[in-house]
């Protein structure tokens, strides 16, 4: 009934438009015949319950179905955060500015939130820096976010009205980036994607990624970004997938910095801080850190109750799917958790 129930939702949300344009790369890519790949498209939303774009991603195209099976679905994803994440404290992830109080120890940067200020307290707080960030407090995927350079004439009164009226309540001092991790996108912060998992006293490292923009100022898939796996050596070794244009890079389009090789300064440093902040909050034991990595080290730019299962699969970065690592470090398989 619930792999009934994704099917029905997936082809009601179908965009014919992206689903050929998944078979016709597909085919493209493996030289495969598109009516086969249209109609296994269909059978696997039914069976394994994924969607076109997993398909693609997860390179199922003569994939047997042991291999299929070691994959974590949507379904998959949404039984174990349930699991172990606690909806009642979604909020203290959801909304940034929770998030930041909650954090502030790893977010090494000024902050403030406009309902708990006024213009004159903007006025002061861009005495240090001509250039901040305002963020909707509980908008994601890089939605909402607006980079506010300041002058000499700036009317901050006009300013500050203006943010209370998008509802842009969250000031954040801007993330100096690493020289290093400029190389891959200099207009946007590349942040690295690190899941932990917390089984009882230990915080278990699942994976990580890095996401990097294309020419704006976020590095959102969902804005036109793009991504890769990063090593447990805080190295890339694979090319980065693009889901606006559904094609891998081997070197960033903008910058030509080539991702074989490249190593993301800080990454240990980086996993350990994840390792120590999932103990803070003891009811989400779930969680995708986006980390910024700065020239002192690195930094939150904030967390996710829902990390994802789609990116860490991708068929060009692993030969099978994470679902074992999970049933591994929980004890149990994903599916008797209902």
């Amino acid at each position: 009934m619930s792999k009934l129930k994704t099917f029905i939702r997936r082809l009601k949300h179908l965009s014919f438009k992206r689903w050929f344009m998944h078979v016709r790369q597909v085919s493209e890519e493996t030289g495969g015949n598109k009516l086969y790949i249209a109609v296994d498209m269909l059978w696997c939303i039914a069976r394994y319950g994924i969607g076109y774009l997993d398909y693609h991603s997860f390179g199922f195209y003569k994939k047997p179905k042991a291999q299929r099976l070691t994959y974590l679905t949507m379904n998959d994803s949404q039984i174990i955060t349930r699991y172990l994440n606690d909806r009642d404290y979604y909020y203290v992830f959801d909304n940034k500015t929770v998030f930041d109080k909650r954090f502030e120890k790893y977010l090494r940067r000024r902050y403030f939130d406009l309902r708990e200020a006024d213009a004159e307290t903007l006025r002061d707080f861009c005495e240090e820096t001509s250039t901040f960030f305002a963020k909707a407090t509980e908008k994601c995927g890089g939605e909402g976010i607006r980079r506010v350079e300041v002058t000499a004439d700036t009317d901050y009164n006009a300013l500050f009205s203006e943010l209370m009226e998008n509802g842009q309540y969250l000031i954040e001092e801007p993330i100096k980036q690493h020289p290093k991790m400029s190389e891959l996108c200099p207009t946007s912060i590349n942040t690295v994607r690190i899941v932990t998992v917390r089984m009882d006293d230990v915080a278990h490292f699942m994976y990580a990624l890095v996401r990097m923009g294309n020419g704006g100022c976020v590095d959102n898939v969902s804005s036109g970004g793009m991504y890769t796996s990063v090593g447990e050596d805080g190295k890339l070794s694979r090319p980065a997938f693009c889901d606006k244009t559904g094609l891998y890079y081997d070197e960033h389009p903008m910058t030509h910095t080539v991702f074989n090789g490249f190593e993301i300064p800080f990454f240990n440093e980086a996993v350990e801080m994840c390792k120590e902040a999932a103990f803070v909050e003891p009811h989400m034991r779930y969680v995708g850190w986006d980390v910024a990595i700065t020239p002192d080290g690195p930094v939150f730019v904030e967390g996710n109750n829902l990390p994802g299962y789609d990116m860490c699969q991708n068929a060009r970065h692993r030969d099978e799917g994470i679902l074992p690592r999970f049933e591994e470090v929980l004890g149990t398989k994903i599916r008797d958790l209902k």
